[in-house]
């Protein structure tokens, strides 16, 4: 946390960013894109900014409600949310223009009532406290403050350039300090606030940052070289590139989405980390996925969800319309699954995956799946909390095809 109040250029820059996402709906990292293009802060002024914004995300509802304002009136009265936030941590008011006052009084009365409402101090919204109680009964309340934490970095050391003690060696160099995270044998807890992604080690592809626990997701599909491996929706493609280097760049592995332009930057990644056997191909149609019937050794299904285990580090999809999607979001995982597990071979591996810590994303798809589909059976499955693990949270299914029907 800070040892000292943000600038008042910085404190109006976490107004702006809030802004964007509260009131317009963009997605936080446009926003922070947005506001930080042309910036010529330094990186560690830049990380005290994403440290306040993300905070103040996490745990929006309690920090509205101890200086007493609305949401929706967030780019008239972010000043005094920001004087709020500062108040709460015991840290100087940062010196802002025009900015609205707290009354200390009133603060200190709202705290304390604040501290008997363990859903409200988590900064947990309603619905979001009710589906998890309903959900993970006696798991919910620590995995729910758990949500509310900071996430830590981490990255993936790419072993097709070299290993994770060699990445640790370069980046200690370039001033970059690493801990090996233990049951995670690609991943590094990274404990400085460097610019990463201005490393050398970086530029040459030595590394892709992961988080550690969907770096377990992608060793799960436990891809071998020379297999045929479709990652069906891969998206940005972080798996991809992990199960690119379980494959050692032999074999065939297909990178598969419905927007072009993701595909488009993993083709990008793909080169600077050496993944010379990634291809990628656009799902036009369902016609797509029938022509590739019964011809794949792995699957992976990282299907759209509800992000509900990654809260830590997407903290605006709390104050979405996430309760509303989530019933669509679960029908369209059910179909995903029922139709892109057709390209699992017998003998061959599905992997399903979701970033949600939900059952009925989850586990309760995934029964009901192989409830109507006997020719496969379940090998095991795995589910990520937070709390547990302090990663974000996970879920990753595998399944065998024993049998074409």
């Amino acid at each position: 946390m800070l040892t000292y109040p943000l600038s008042g250029s910085s404190s109006e820059l976490v107004i702006n960013v809030l802004t964007m996402v509260l009131t317009e709906g963009k997605p936080l990292d446009r926003a922070y894109s947005h506001n930080f293009s042309g910036m010529q802060y330094p990186p560690a002024e830049l990380a005290r900014i994403t440290l306040v914004t993300g905070d103040i995300l996490r745990r929006l509802n309690l920090y509205c409600y101890l200086v007493d304002i609305k949401v929706e009136d967030i780019e008239r009265t972010g000043s005094k949310l920001l004087n709020g936030w500062h108040l709460f941590h015991d840290l100087d008011l940062p010196k802002m223009e025009y900015a609205l006052q707290v009354d200390s009084a009133q603060f200190a009365e709202r705290l304390e009532v604040a501290k008997a409402q363990p859903a409200l101090w988590d900064g947990c919204p309603e619905w979001l406290d009710e589906l998890g109680a309903a959900q993970l009964g006696e798991k919910w309340p620590a995995e729910r403050a758990a949500l509310a934490t900071a996430p830590k970095r981490y990255i993936r050391a790419n072993s097709l350039k070299g290993t994770r003690e060699e990445l640790k060696q370069r980046l200690t160099k370039e001033l970059v300090a690493t801990v090996e995270v233990e049951g995670v044998e690609s991943a590094l807890d990274i404990r400085s606030d460097s610019a990463l992604f201005k490393t050398e080690a970086f530029k040459q592809g030595y590394f892709e940052q992961q988080d550690a626990g969907s770096q377990l997701v992608a060793a799960a599909v436990d891809a071998k070289p020379g297999m045929r491996v479709v990652d069906a929706c891969a998206g940005a493609g972080g798996k991809t590139l992990h199960i690119a280097a379980q494959m050692q760049g032999k074999g065939r592995l297909l990178a598969m989405d419905v927007e072009q332009w993701k595909l488009d930057n993993l083709k990008i990644r793909a080169r600077r980390a050496g993944a010379h056997n990634v291809e990628t191909r656009i799902i036009a149609s369902s016609k797509t996925i029938k022509r590739m019937k019964l011809t794949a050794d792995r699957v992976l299904l990282d299907v759209p969800c509800s992000g509900l285990g990654v809260l830590k580090r997407n903290p605006d999809s709390k104050w979405r319309d996430t309760p509303e999607r989530l019933p669509v979001l679960v029908e369209l995982q059910k179909d995903i699954l029922q139709s892109y597990s057709r390209m699992v071979k017998v003998g061959g591996i599905l992997v399903y995956a979701t970033c949600s810590i939900m059952p009925d994303e989850n586990r309760n798809q995934v029964d009901a799946f192989l409830a109507a589909n006997p020719h496969f059976t379940l090998l095991d499955d795995e589910l990520i909390l937070v709390a547990e693990h302090g990663f974000d949270g996970f879920y990753l299914a595998r399944m065998e095809r024993i049998s074409e029907v």
